[in-house]
């Protein structure tokens, strides 16, 4: 056989390239001010920086005094990209030294909560089958709008210092990026907003917002500064986004097409969400862009020693599985693969690095699959519920997965190793089912909170005879009397008709495929049950097509 590094061709094959890459005419991350201010687009992007801040008062210059704690700031540059690879915009943002700040002195409290993946898949179900519009909306310079309640000094910025008074520093009067507190104080600050206009918070998911009128309903989902809003009409919402933009600097990005990194493509019966750009961004960070791709993501009997050689430097092994966890936002397929592969991030090995490569190999061949939401389904709630007993060869722990459906559309998953060892199989199964529960019940009061009614309590499937029966029969004999007190809330659920359990065999029990690595038929045959779609093709690619065959 006659190779292409024979001939000594080293150009990629054009019909491998399965992606888009980016244009070479985009300009680089400048590295310091003086390359920054020489370049047009840069210098532009900072005015435009520094006229906003002004703008929006948030600072004000005062003298600098002894003992004054006084934190930097620097500029921060990104070239920001469409969803195609190509250019958008050049964006400068000034953030200040927050690694400075002192406990107690210029900062208190930080947290600040966001949306969960699970209600946004919910709200775009609930919104497909009620046919409401979904609206995306982009919040400018949303930290700035927080109001700190610390006294805090910052350093003018770079470049941009005051001419008439040099030496002064700037006392922050609202929130800035790189700030601890800034998170908190803009979340704060939005939150207080829209309870003041009617919405209540829910309490099963702090960053989701309802509101219930006589006209129709709004519903807002936040994600720091990136904002879905949803409602029973169409006249209620673009009347709320009008009213928004008037108080926030906000930008209307029209109906939902890319959220968070996803990109979501309208299709004749729903949408489809996927990460393509994304998974070729990993691909080229790990220089995997032309692999050979491959059917599954790891052997169906992955073996890890623990004498092998490990990595020299970690950093690359664990900065690929931390990427690779964020692509499983719309992959339940890598979900066991990623989880397995995170085990291993203290200490990595060569042969660690070899099955993240797999991995990587299998991204390649699967980079266009991503979820499909579909409009012509039901809303009624079920999961399915497996364990792998005692999986884990080195701590003898079983694997925990489970999986949530709202009618056709799969909402959320997990794959995640059981904090105990269990001893015996129905225990391990157990367990699992009460983590399940759990997941159906929090699922449950998000649609308590939008008003949307389940006809049938939700039914929860499961391989295990031996831990169904646990769930209705009161007698515990010697060998379940030793599992914790705190998991029988299942039975209580039961008990009370919230929920209901049922027998699945385990060739149909979806969750299998959280739980241990499958075959590649396998595979395939639970890809369209877990909503895992090709994806679609655009209409101009099609009538492209279509030209080129005719001519």
């Amino acid at each position: 056989m006659v190779t292409r590094s024979q001939h000594g061709i080293i150009k990629p094959n054009p019909k491998y390239a399965l992606i888009t890459m980016p244009c070479a005419d985009i300009p680089r991350n400048p590295h310091n001010i003086r390359s920054a201010l020489s370049h047009l687009g840069w210098k532009a992007a900072m005015g435009e920086e520094i006229e906003a801040l002004h703008k929006n008062q948030t600072w004000e210059l005062v003298p600098r005094i002894p003992n004054m704690h006084v934190i930097g700031s620097k500029w921060v540059f990104k070239s920001k990209l469409k969803p195609d690879g190509t250019l958008d915009r050049l964006k400068a943002r000034l953030v200040t030294k927050g690694y400075h700040q002192v406990d107690g002195v210029d900062y208190t409290e930080t947290f600040s909560p966001v949306i969960k993946p699970g209600t946004i898949r919910l709200i775009i179900t609930i919104a497909l089958v009620q046919k409401w519009s979904i609206r995306q909306l982009d919040v400018k310079n949303a930290f700035l709008h927080g109001v700190l309640a610390e006294n805090i000094y910052m350093e003018q910025p770079h470049g941009m210092t005051d001419p008439k008074y040099p030496n002064h520093v700037c006392k922050l009067q609202k929130a800035l990026y790189g700030l601890k507190q800034a998170p908190r104080a803009w979340f704060d600050r939005f939150s207080s907003y829209l309870i003041n206009y009617g919405f209540f918070c829910s309490l099963a998911d702090p960053s989701l917002f309802i509101l219930h009128s006589d006209v129709g309903s709004l519903i807002l989902l936040l994600y720091v500064d990136d904002i879905l809003l949803t409602g029973s009409t169409a006249s209620l919402v673009t009347a709320f986004i009008q009213l928004l933009q008037s108080k926030f600097s906000m930008k209307d990005l029209g109906t939902l097409h890319h959220f968070l990194g996803i990109e979501i493509l309208p299709t004749i019966d729903g949408l489809h969400l996927s990460q393509t750009h994304y998974a070729a961004t990993i691909l080229e960070r790990a220089h995997m862009i032309d692999c050979k791709p491959m059917s599954t993501p790891l052997e169906a009997k992955t073996k890890t020693g623990s004498n092998d050689t490990p990595l020299d430097d970690p950093s690359y092994y664990r900065g690929i599985v931390g990427a690779l966890q964020y692509l499983t936002l719309t992959r339940p397929d890598l979900s066991y693969s990623v989880n397995y592969a995170s085990q291993f991030m203290h200490s990595p090995t060569i042969i660690h690095l070899k099955m993240v490569r797999r991995i990587l190999r299998y991204v390649k061949g699967t980079i266009d699959v991503g979820l499909h939401f579909t409009s012509n389904t039901n809303l009624n709630l079920f999961a399915f519920s497996d364990a792998d007993w005692v999986g884990c060869p080195t701590t003898r722990r079983s694997t925990t997965s489970y999986c949530t459906f709202l009618g056709g559309n799969l909402i959320s998953w997990c794959a995640k190793k059981q904090h105990t060892v269990s001893r015996s199989s129905t225990e391990a199964e157990y367990r699992a089912m009460a983590n399940t529960t759990a997941e159906l019940t929090w699922l449950t009061f998000i649609l308590n909170d939008i008003r949307v009614p389940l006809f049938s309590p939700p039914i929860l499937y499961c391989d295990n005879i031996s831990a169904l029966r646990m769930t209705i029969n009161p007698v515990f004999h010697a060998r379940s009397k030793h599992i914790e007190l705190d998991y029988h809330f299942v039975r209580e659920r039961v008990s009370l008709g919230l929920l209901v359990t049922h027998y699945v065999p385990t060739n149909d029990q979806v969750a299998d495929l959280f739980t241990k690595p499958m075959s590649k038929y396998i595979l395939m045959r639970f890809q369209d049950k877990l909503c895992l779609q090709p994806r679609p093709r655009l209409w101009e690619d099609i009538n492209h097509t279509q030209l080129s065959s005719t001519k």
